[in-house]
């Protein structure tokens, strides 16, 4: 006869994203399968179980919580502990624990999943057409949620008692909505209605989805109360329609992102790769960067003078219902002005849209926090967020242990901020540029919000170096001990950070602009980062730009910088330069060169681009950041020259000056030859690409980082990725964390823990 196992007891305690995916139905049916008993809560720490049974039955149990765990639970940790036995006769979900330490991790939105989406579709459910279905696999999570534990009561759907169906499905460990906390239906659950711009209400509920799917085929603009915050809309096959948008919103030529309503129409207009349909139909649900097909459904003032289009796919109810009633692609850009962060509530976007937007379709679930779109592209054989925001943001990365919780407050463009908390760091929403009021206050919110979230005591603040960005200023204002964190370093930081890099390594940083240690603009930076310090080792040569911040949006003058360099004087005698500035600005110009002043020393890459850009035929003024670097990797098509300019390398004071002389008097001789813009930009590619390799060797490093809006740049990142990785270099770029600004605050953290502010001399 088979002596059967005494029962012991066990208290499991489970970290990571486990709350509001299902985690506690699932515990409660794996445990009813392996004959446990006990109990599963929520607790601000990530879940509790306590779980009595014989020992192959509670090994058996352990190993399925990870393997067979809901699809979007993200386990970080399983610990284990002895419990006493407690007489418990069956399993159950009990009541959340709210006290203790607030350690769990909240979930990112995600898109409504194939088994909602089903149920809108099908008149005999009876959440047919309801905008706001969801379930533990989809749904909203941290645009609702206002406090740990994840519970209906610490979220914005609290307001909402759920109807008796609905109650039902929530208490019933079978159901997929069993404690889906925004669980409810057209009974019980949030409700639409569309506002004329003044704000009457013009019609409610499936009439009000109706009259806005009349508005935008008709040509109007509406703004939508969408997940994270609101959209404006339009109908991107309709010119009209779009350039007002552009005239409303402030935004003349930076493109605006697209919805369709499924993968086959986003084949339909763009070229898609098999890495970028698994991108696009992912439940982050992001904006993809394709390669666009130039198909008449899409206007060309959606994305002017631009080969790419950002294509997305419906990621609620609302959208699927929306997308569906239209049948044609709509433009879908942050319900927003230029500069100034998303509206999240009807009565801002009244006052702050209503001067864009015809009419407006919302809703009554509120929105706590502001939440953008994700965009991401394939590059380099790899997935890059570019903004991280739904779908992606709060989930934390993990590092060293350490016992201190700082802030990093980030950049002044493209602004993120980065709290820590033991060992991870949770990087924020993409909250925008910093520059108005309104930007930098909803900075501070988020911040805080965050903080109130976890109950955070925080010990220091890292932000940037230069002392009168809106992040600085931030910083300052908490009343903490400042750590300032040079802006490129922080960029080759993110990178380490993100990829849990050892030291040392040789980090490459170019971008448009940063305060450097000398109290210059800096921008094209090689730094040697090892254990005991940094080192700058070589940059461009430095040039100087007339008129500081005027440089960043007119290319000109930072062709005029170049030229001075080489020429002089006689630089003002080049046609571009005669002919693109009028006689009074001329002479300005000529008085600031020649009394040295208002003249800013730079070794930026991004004006450097600009420059390029300019001197081969880019003669606008700069509608959005990056604009002219853009138009010069566009003007490269199909060419494939392996050809490139001669740069040279000059060893001076310990570091090595990139010396673009020759370069830049080889393509003036190419333009004045006529030679095809085309093959102008891939030589100047290729140079860019081939000097990182040299400095590579040059530095004798076997790890390089790359990092910087500069890299962006799909071309200059593959071929300088596909180069190193020829030369059996370990190279490593932000993928996870996005390479521009918007990494920036990760890099401070990591700057902070690692003491990376040391410069070795």
């Amino acid at each position: 006869m088979r002596v059967l196992d005494s029962e012991k007891a066990l208290t499991i305690t489970i970290t990571g994203a486990v709350q509001g995916v299902g985690f506690r139905p699932f515990v409660f049916t794996l445990a009813q399968k392996h004959h446990l008993k006990g109990h599963v809560k929520n607790t601000p720490n990530g879940v509790l179980i306590f779980a009595q049974g014989n020992d192959q039955s509670i090994d058996s149990f352990l190993m399925h919580l990870r393997a067979d765990a809901p699809p979007l639970a993200r386990i970080q940790d399983i610990r284990t502990h002895p419990a006493a036995l407690n007489g418990c006769k069956n399993f159950k979900i009990i009541h959340s624990k709210t006290d203790g330490v607030k350690s769990a991790i909240i979930l990112p939105d995600m898109s409504t999943c194939a088994d909602c989406l089903e149920e809108i579709t099908d008149p005999k459910n009876r959440r047919y057409q309801y905008p706001f279905t969801n379930c533990t696999n989809c749904g909203p999570r941290f645009s609702i949620i206002q406090d740990l534990p994840y519970d209906r009561p610490h979220t914005s759907m609290s307001n909402f008692i759920m109807c008796q169906s609905c109650q039902q499905e929530y208490d019933n460990p079978s159901d997929r909505r069993f404690h889906a906390q925004p669980n409810a239906c057209t009974e019980c659950g949030p409700q639409l209605s569309f506002w004329e711009k003044g704000g009457k209400v013009v019609s409610e509920k499936q009439e009000s989805l109706i009259t806005a799917i009349n508005a935008i085929a008709a040509g109007k603009i509406i703004a939508l109360k969408g997940l994270g915050g609101f959209q404006l809309l339009c109908d991107a096959r309709n010119k009209d329609a779009v350039k007002l948008l552009r005239q409303r919103k402030n935004r003349p030529m930076k493109p605006f992102a697209i919805m369709v309503e499924n993968l086959d129409v986003a084949k339909r207009l763009c070229i898609i790769s098999p890495e970028e349909s698994t991108l696009i139909t992912t439940p982050e649900k992001p904006i993809v960067i394709l390669t666009s097909k130039g198909m008449p459904d899409v206007v060309f003032d959606v994305a002017p003078d631009n080969p790419t289009l950002g294509v997305m796919l419906p990621y609620t109810p609302l959208h699927h219902l929306l997308m569906q009633g239209l049948g044609f692609p709509i433009v879908a850009t942050s319900g927003n002005l230029a500069n100034e962060p998303i509206c999240i509530d009807e009565s801002e976007a009244l006052e702050r849209l209503g001067g864009i937007a015809d009419g407006l379709l919302v809703h009554d679930r509120p929105i706590v926090r502001p939440v953008d779109d994700s965009v991401v592209r394939w590059m380099a054989g790899k997935k890059m967020v570019i903004r991280r925001a739904r779908g992606f943001a709060p989930f934390p990365m993990q590092f060293t242990n350490s016992s201190t919780s700082i802030l990093a407050t980030g950049a002044h463009l493209k602004n993120s901020v980065t709290l820590t908390r033991n060992n991870q760091y949770f990087v924020s929403q993409h909250i925008g540029n910093l520059e108005s009021d309104l930007s930098a206050e909803t900075q501070k919110k988020v911040s805080n919000d965050l903080i109130n979230i976890y109950d955070l005591n925080l010990r220091s603040v890292a932000c940037d170096l230069h002392p009168d960005y809106a992040s600085t200023a931030f910083a300052k204002s908490l009343h903490l001990p400042v750590y300032p964190v040079q802006h490129h370093l922080a960029h080759v930081w993110s990178v380490i950070a993100e990829h849990h890099l050892d030291l040392p390594v040789l980090g490459v940083a170019w971008d448009g602009t940063g305060l450097g240690t000398d109290s210059k603009i800096w921008g094209s930076e090689f730094f040697n980062i090892g254990k005991k310090g940094w080192k700058r080792i070589a940059h461009l040569k430095p040039f100087r730009l007339p008129g500081g911040d005027a440089a960043a949006r007119e290319p000109r003058r930072s062709a005029l910088g170049l030229l001075y360099n080489l020429w002089g004087s006689d630089a003002f005698l080049h046609p571009a330069i005669k002919t693109t500035f009028n006689e009074i600005e001329l002479e300005l110009l000529q008085s600031m060169f020649t009394s040295n002043s208002q003249l800013h020393e730079t070794t930026s890459m991004g004006r450097f681009f600009d420059a390029v850009s300019f001197l081969t035929g880019f003669n606008h003024t700069v509608q959005f950041e990056g604009q002219a670097a853009m138009d010069l990797e566009f003007s490269i098509g199909e060419e494939s020259t392996q050809k490139s300019y001669p740069i040279s390398i000059v060893h001076e004071k310990e570091k090595h000056i990139l010396d673009w002389s020759t370069m830049i008097e080889s393509i003036l001789e190419d333009v004045d030859m006529g030679v095809p813009r085309a093959i102008i930009s891939a030589q100047f590619h290729q140079a860019l690409s081939n000097v990182i390799v040299v400095m590579a060797e040059l530095s004798k490093m076997e790890t390089v980082c790359l990092s910087g809006g500069c890299f962006q740049n799909k071309t200059l990142l593959e071929q300088s990725v596909k180069k190193l990785k020829t030369k059996n270099v370990n190279v490593y770029w932000n993928r996870d964390i996005p390479i521009n600004d918007g990494g920036i605050s990760l890099g401070q953290a990591a700057a902070f823990y690692h003491g990376g502010q040391a410069e070795c001399v």
